[in-house]
């Protein structure tokens, strides 16, 4: 395997989102690094449709305390819908829940520590930096949607290979007014979701939970494109 590929894959394969990050800054410089890489993404007839803000310092508070304020006077205000339906997709997102609960030690009638995560989302982590990912409303908005994945999945690997951690953040998208508010941002913009990052905290019990993917072949069908799937 070549040294880039092998590179590329320990890169894209050792990416996960931490729960848990020291508050030290990143150098300016690995944050315009990051963006550059961001940058490169793909887009739809090239319209690179994201609207990025990065929020830090006394900003990156001032939000989270919107957030918070916003969380317990229960005014949600989401772009867009979301749900799981009512199966495997479902099944994946509870499995998901019962790992990060299960991290931390709370049970499932354990409400008020259920809701400590929350607030603990819309801390950001503790991480130093949150960028938030806001897009045009374009047709239904699917490939618009799907540019912005590519751009966010690049930061996250940028953000990998230089050391740092990220973690998307869609909980962020269910108060988009307080966000527009909070970063004077026009309602023409749709927030899509966020990305906290930083430093990831090693010394953290949550930085290092394991979600797992499933198999290959409960997400991929071939077309004559034989061995793929083979047992290895």
């Amino acid at each position: 395997m070549p040294a880039t590929v092998s590179f590329f894959t320990d890169l894209a394969r050792t990416r996960h989102s931490p729960r848990q990050f020291l508050p030290t800054p990143l150098p300016a410089a690995d944050i315009r690094g990051v963006l550059e890489d961001a940058q490169t993404a793909p887009s739809n007839s090239n319209t690179q449709p994201w609207h990025v803000h990065i929020v830090s310092g006394a900003a990156r508070d001032a939000l989270s305390n919107e957030l918070l304020k916003a969380y317990e006077e229960d005014r949600t205000s989401p772009d867009f819908t979301s749900g799981y339906g009512g199966g495997i997709y479902q099944e994946r997102s509870h499995q998901h829940a019962a790992v990060v609960y299960g991290a931390r030690g709370i049970g499932r009638s354990d409400q008020e520590g259920r809701k400590e995560v929350l607030r603990e989302n819309l801390r950001f982590y503790g991480a130093p930096h949150v960028a938030l990912l806001f897009m045009p409303a374009l047709g239904d908005g699917v490939r618009t949607a799907g540019d912005i994945g590519m751009y966010a999945q690049n930061f996250l690997l940028s953000l990998t290979a230089r050391g740092y951690r990220g973690i998307p953040q869609t909980i962020l998208g269910r108060y988009a007014d307080t966000v527009r508010a909070s970063l004077a941002v026009t309602e023409e913009l749709k927030l899509l979701f966020g990305i906290a990052f930083g430093t990831g905290d090693r010394t953290s019990p949550l930085h290092d939970i394991g979600m797992g993917r499933v198999p290959l072949d409960q997400s991929v069908i071939l077309h004559d494109t034989p061995g793929v799937l083979d047992n290895r």
